[in-house]
């Protein structure tokens, strides 16, 4: 009977232990790749996708457009020759404010309006732009993933770029 007891009491001191670390009290951006790919990696295995690796030329190539739309106050994304086979998701809000867990899931959330079949005809609002970056985030091609964030301003703006690109029409995301 000692043991239950014993158990739970060593399970929530543990918890009390870890739990800054699972939740970002480090700081908003600390541990950001990992964070980041965890995230990732969650949705997509929630839904039986193979997992994405980081990739430090994908980081290299978001942060060259997240430095480019921070200083330009722009939110829009890379024109086509830039980003080659490169896909592209893009976040911004209030800098300084959101942890990195919270704009990636801002994607993820998406999932609530989508649904199955051939892209682009994957929302139940039929827009796309309503699960545009879940697609992406989720493509069952995509094996890489690589992202920055830069401060601009008022807001801190994230880009994420995978390889393969997905979103292809005609094509089933996952």
């Amino acid at each position: 009977m000692a043991v239950g007891p014993f158990k739970t009491l060593f399970s929530s001191l543990l918890l009390l232990c870890v739990a800054p670390v699972l939740c970002g009290s480090l700081g908003l951006t600390s541990n950001m790749e990992t964070r980041i790919l965890f995230a990732h990696n969650a949705a997509r295995a929630k839904m039986g996708v193979p997992p994405l690796s980081w990739d430090p030329n994908l980081v290299t190539s978001a942060q060259q457009w997240a430095d480019h739309l921070a200083a330009k106050q722009l939110f829009e994304h890379a024109p086509e020759r830039l980003l080659g086979d490169e896909g592209e998701n893009l976040w911004a809000g209030t800098s300084g404010y959101f942890p990195v867990d919270a704009m990636v899931d801002a994607w993820v959330r998406e999932k609530r309006s989508f649904k199955p079949g051939l892209f682009p005809d994957n929302s139940v609002t039929g827009k796309v732009a309503d699960v545009g970056h879940y697609t992406q985030l989720m493509w069952r091609r995509s094996r890489h993933v690589g992202c920055a964030i830069a401060k601009g301003a008022e807001e801190d703006v994230l880009v994420c770029r995978y390889s393969e690109a997905g979103n292809y029409i005609g094509e089933t995301p996952f």
